[in-house]
């Protein structure tokens, strides 16, 4: 379970801003197309997107009219109950992974400056602290700096981290970390991808390569395919999501930089428009600040409850 004390303090922003004003709304005695109207303005404001809030706002409003309802303080918990219904449509999965697996590959990917590298250590060092025998493979070897960049976290996490040289082949990187995983009887193989080629097409075609190596070393491999977001982009985040959805099979998101938003609300557009659920939140600069997602705990928090 997430800890909730962890994701109110990432949330502090979110809540002191935009969604501390919607919790005032609440504090009306009648419900009026005024409510409405601010209601929706607040939500598109937080980031939750404009075809995301009308349809939360209509679903809210349909709730109201059939339950009769006639206070605004009940609107909240109508509000709240529709968030969680649309955080939870995907159902939720375990984030650890099958531990009956032998081995367990996890791809990562994401745009360059969302905060990739940082997040792929701070998940090996949330499964290696829960008893998993973790590796990194550095197959971003397009930039230099990637490679550097992850040996230096792979350390910070304890964790060993498979690299070849600047601009070798990221599938060759990605074999060698499996055969190597399996042969010291490690049970996660987490790996690194390129986050920009020369053309989108390039990138989608080298993440694809990717996994069918992986596939071909590994039954079902990858099992997990993480798309890292950065939430301090807001509605650009959507558009990058978009572009990964397209060519590579989803299977989970991680939000980085939560704490430095005030517009968390993209959570929920994130989870309508991907059709994925939110594994895990970013939730602070260290290395264990890494919280896995909890519908229940987020909304909550938004409310300061």
């Amino acid at each position: 379970m997430l800890k909730g004390g962890s994701l109110r303090e990432s949330l502090a922003r979110t809540r002191g801003s935009f969604f501390g004003q919607i919790a005032g709304l609440f504090g009306a005695s009648d419900i009026n197309d005024e409510l409405w109207d601010e209601l929706e303005a607040l939500l598109i404001q937080a980031d939750v997107g404009v075809d995301t809030t009308l349809e939360l706002v209509e679903a809210v409003k349909a709730r109201v009219a059939r339950e009769g309802v006639t206070r605004a303080s009940a609107v909240q918990r109508i509000l709240k109950e529709e968030m969680l219904a649309l955080l939870g449509a995907n159902g939720t999965q375990p984030v650890d992974g099958d531990r009956k697996r032998l081995l367990t590959v996890m791809l990562v990917v994401g745009v360059n400056g969302s905060g990739k590298t940082t997040t792929i250590a701070k998940l090996a060092y949330f499964y290696r602290k829960r008893g998993r025998q973790v590796m990194l493979a550095a197959a971003d070897t397009f930039r230099a700096a990637a490679i550097d960049q992850l040996k230096v976290w792979g350390e910070r996490a304890g964790v060993v981290v498979i690299a070849h040289q600047p601009g070798a082949d990221p599938g060759a990187v990605v074999f060698d970390a499996i055969k190597s995983g399996q042969a010291r009887g490690m049970t996660m193989v987490i790996i690194d991808t390129a986050g920009r080629l020369h053309t989108k097409y390039n990138l989608m075609k080298e993440l694809e390569k990717i996994r069918g190596i992986a596939a071909k070393q590994v039954h079902q491999a990858p099992h997990e395919t993480l798309l890292v977001l950065d939430a301090t982009t807001g509605q650009n985040a959507l558009s990058q999501a978009r572009h990964f959805k397209e060519s590579v099979k989803i299977t989970g998101v991680v939000l980085a930089k939560l704490d430095g938003t005030a517009k968390g609300g993209v959570v929920f557009a994130i989870a309508r428009e991907l059709g994925v659920p939110v594994r895990f939140v970013g939730t602070g600069e260290a290395i264990e600040d890494l919280a896995e997602f909890d519908p229940q705990v987020f909304v909550d928090s938004l409310f300061n409850e």
